[in-house]
């Protein structure tokens, strides 16, 4: 889904309905105009579904729409101010978004350098043995390169692309992703603010402590950070159900822990500033990561090259020296 037009959506949507539009006819003139094919024919189902007289809460059940908009829109809908309501989830969306996109560009320098890499480590590879092949078709009498030189030749492109092959698992199995947007250090203060940033504000807006954190554990099923939720519910549950009985639990710093807890019997305002915290951290992370990354990825790149020339040269020299002998 595209979240900064998804957040675009929901600030046109808040501001037409403080004009008096209805709810449905607002959504049915904004969803036209929408790039993203799948969000907009969610949007239209969602449209025509409230023009058939169905209750918001319903309709939203069997749009494939973020669980914490539809809770959201809700709760909104239940205290009369689902304009204001949308306005927060608007922002909070466009954070989010801010967030991921720079991270997904963080990743753009080494997936470009290392396809390059492969693209070139493949041709050099592939002309130097259509290069051999030629040669000892012409001269008969020379010997055979070793069979570590030509080995050494492909080491490079193999080990690329088993590089591209492990990054497209990463990127496209859910579980990998799940797992490195934990323990990547950037990637996990980004997502330690996106998921204090949602309890904060599904708190701010009524929900009990223990539904916030059941939603969260719900999003963040079969992660770390899941198990460590269901802990703190766990203890709410056993009749601890304040902060200052959990304990810090991976991937939870104590940091985050402990600004819930100062927060006392205001824990939206503990978690909004967990959240605040870690997103500075994770725009800093970024930031110096995308200073260092394109001149590491350039000097990896040289170091690749030198890698596989070197056994290039070696052995156009061995052969010359070895048809010098023959003669």
């Amino acid at each position: 889904m595209n979240y900064d037009e998804f957040a675009f959506f929901n600030h046109q949507l808040a501001a037409m309905l403080r004009d008096g539009i209805p709810l449905e006819g607002a959504i049915k003139q904004l969803v036209g105009g929408m790039r993203d094919a799948g969000l907009r024919s969610e949007l239209q189902q969602l449209e025509a579904d409230l023009a058939r007289g169905t209750p918001i809460s319903q309709a939203l059940k069997v749009r494939h729409l973020p669980p914490l908009y539809s809770r959201m829109v809700e709760i909104g809908v239940r205290s009369n101010d689902l304009p204001g309501t949308l306005t927060q989830v608007a922002d909070y969306f466009q954070r989010v978004n801010s967030t991921w996109t720079r991270l997904k560009g963080l990743m753009v320098y080494p997936l470009i350098v290392v396809v390059t890499a492969l693209a070139l480590s493949l041709l050099i590879s592939v002309s130097f043995r259509r290069f051999l092949d030629h040669f000892f078709e012409q001269v008969t009498l020379a010997p055979r390169l070793p069979f570590i030189t030509l080995v050494s030749v492909w080491i490079p492109p193999v080990l690329l692309a088993l590089a591209v092959g492990l990054a497209i698992v990463a990127v496209t199995n859910h579980a990998w992703r799940s797992r490195l947007r934990w323990r990547l250090p950037a990637f996990r203060e980004a997502s330690l603010a996106e998921l204090a940033s949602s309890i904060a504000l599904m708190l701010r807006n009524g929900t009990p402590l223990p539904d916030a954190l059941a939603l969260a554990e719900a999003l963040e099923s079969g992660t770390p950070a899941g198990k460590a939720l269901a802990t703190w519910r766990a203890l709410i549950a056993g009749g601890q159900g304040k902060p200052q009985h959990w304990p810090a639990a991976n991937p939870f710093p104590p940091l985050f822990v402990w600004l819930v807890q100062q927060s006392r019997e205001d824990p939206a305002t503990g978690f909004q500033k967990a959240a605040d915290i870690y997103q500075a951290r994770a725009s800093y992370r970024i930031e110096m990561a995308l200073y260092g990354v394109l001149p590491v990825s350039i000097i990896l790149l040289g170091q690749m090259i030198f890698w596989q020339a070197a056994p290039l040269f070696q052995s156009l020299s061995w052969l010359m020296n070895t048809l010098g002998s023959v003669d």
